[in-house]
């Protein structure tokens, strides 16, 4: 049974190995810098993921259906139902700071901070509301631009144990967001009349930091869906300690 043991292990460990490229570069606990590097290294060379241990790809990213509530705006209000969304944008992220994933990442806060430049969203509306004194029932396609986008992922974990190691399993993101622009267009709005469709979306665009402001709650818990999907994958695949290299008083035991 032991010699039985051993090779699974043996097995699992160069099957692992394997998966992992070569050039991806893996880091000591807490060696904040080399996370860095190595995650920009992994976003720029594979966009499209690395099924094998978990990295999902990142040039359209999927998301979930979102409805958007908006009050009034002079005499303006329209509640938004986003169905059939994706990104794009994702793989020319910056990460700029990694914080904690110590050999305990409980014992300390894990925060990962990055910059987008530019966040594209499109999706299938339909929406209800009010434009002026004309009642509207709509739909079409929506285009959005988040510009500038800083994000600072505020993550809190537990170790869970299998097959005797150790993952890391993520069960609350926070994302903290800011961005210079939210360059907004739904298309088609008024089939039958381009120019109110215009004067809508200069509307949303004249008001975007109001209408932000407003619909941040939901658009941040969008967002932490996003992003906790294009993560957990990984430590849910592969066990923390075997993410990154083994301490010195590691390979003496």
């Amino acid at each position: 049974m032991s010699f039985i043991k051993y090779s699974l292990n043996f097995l699992l460990l160069a099957t692992l190995c394997k998966a992992f490229p070569e050039e991806v570069q893996k880091c000591h606990f807490g060696d904040e810098k080399c996370l860095v590097d190595s995650m920009n290294y992994v976003i720029k060379h594979y966009r499209k993921g690395i099924p094998e241990i978990g990295v999902k790809p990142i040039d359209v990213v999927d998301i979930a259906d979102l409805n958007l509530v908006g009050h009034a705006i002079t005499s303006t209000w329209i509640n938004i139902n986003l169905t059939n969304q994706i990104n794009y944008g994702f793989e020319n992220t910056t990460i700029t700071s990694v914080q904690g994933f110590n050999k305990d990442p409980t014992a300390t806060h894990l925060n990962i901070s990055g910059h987008i430049p530019v966040l594209i969203h499109k999706g299938f509306f339909k929406a209800v509301g009010q434009i002026y004194l004309v009642k509207a029932n709509l739909s079409g396609i929506s285009l959005s631009e988040f510009q500038n986008l800083k994000f600072t992922l505020k993550l809190k974990s537990i170790i869970e144990f299998r097959n005797n190691k150790r993952y890391l399993k993520i069960y609350e993101l926070t994302p903290i967001v800011k961005i210079s622009r939210w360059v907004i267009w739904m298309e088609d709005l008024f089939t039958e009349n381009s120019d109110m469709t215009i004067i809508v979306n200069r509307i949303f665009n004249d008001n975007w930091l109001e209408i932000w402001n407003e619909w941040e709650p939901t658009i941040l818990n969008s967002f932490s869906g996003v992003f906790l999907g294009l993560i957990k994958d990984v430590f849910d695949k592969v066990s923390y300690d075997d993410l990154f290299l083994p301490d010195s008083e590691d390979k003496l035991t």
